[in-house]
């Protein structure tokens, strides 16, 4: 696995971690509902590991699609420097991520339109798996809801069309979704004791900059030197 790649699933993991706040807007009201579905019998915690392992798989199944689309797009290499414009597409992501972690950049819930058309035609069958009072059923419901329209996952997926290829696109998104995860387990099982700490501003200002600042430096390399020394894409080669 190559350096790029690594840094790339350090920051998304990071990015995942530390945007808890947007993570329990978007999916804390669904993980409320759940645990107050749960048999009092059986603890709650395996419930929620299921939910979320549920929807982190769909959110490796979308990177892994988006990254066989950028694979594809590869195939143009001999047209024009595809290589370099994907590269320079997921600094540009990593940037943005950054930014909006920061506080500096709200754009990514405008993206979240995008992503509206597909969620009605999802939305109808998680009514069939209500109320959560099998694991089965709460990790059938996890995989539906890793594709409720999230700006935030969509920037990250460009980022996976950007990887060039199906497993790294998987592997980013794997990354992302692990750290969404402790921020997810603490609303459906804790205090909130872990966003109170994610939402004070220091946090989300290093944060984001340290991911915008690997972006960044993505940049600096592509202009410099090309792709020499990442070692990006060495299974085109």
């Amino acid at each position: 696995m190559d350096a790029y790649l690594w840094l790339v699933m350090v920051s998304l993991f990071g990015t995942g971690l530390m945007s808890g706040v947007h993570c329990a807007g978007m999916c804390g009201g669904i993980v409320g509902a759940v645990s107050t579905q749960l048999p009092r019998n059986r603890w709650p915690g395996f419930y929620h590991l299921a939910y979320n392992g549920g929807r982190i798989l769909s959110y490796t199944v979308a990177g892994v699609i988006v990254g066989a689309l950028g694979q594809g797009g590869l195939a143009l290499k001999g047209v024009m420097p595809v290589q370099q414009i994907l590269f320079g597409f997921a600094s540009v992501m990593l940037i943005l991520l950054g930014c909006y972690l920061a506080g500096i950049w709200q754009g990514v819930r405008h993206i979240e339109q995008a992503g509206g058309v597909l969620w009605k035609k999802i939305q109808p069958y998680s009514r069939s798996l209500l109320p959560v009072n099998s694991l089965p059923k709460a990790f059938g419901l996890g995989m539906l809801w890793g594709w409720l329209p999230c700006g935030l996952v969509y920037t990250v997926l460009l980022s996976a069309l950007a990887m060039g290829d199906a497993l790294r696109g998987g592997l980013v998104m794997l990354a992302f979704g692990l750290g969404t995860l402790p921020n997810l387990l603490a609303v459906g099982l804790f205090s909130s004791s872990v966003k109170k700490f994610i939402q004070l501003k220091p946090v989300r200002l290093g944060a984001g900059l340290l991911v915008a600042g690997l972006g960044a430096y993505g940049l600096f390399k592509l202009w410099t030197t090309g792709l020499a020394g990442w070692d990006l894409f060495c299974h085109t080669a």
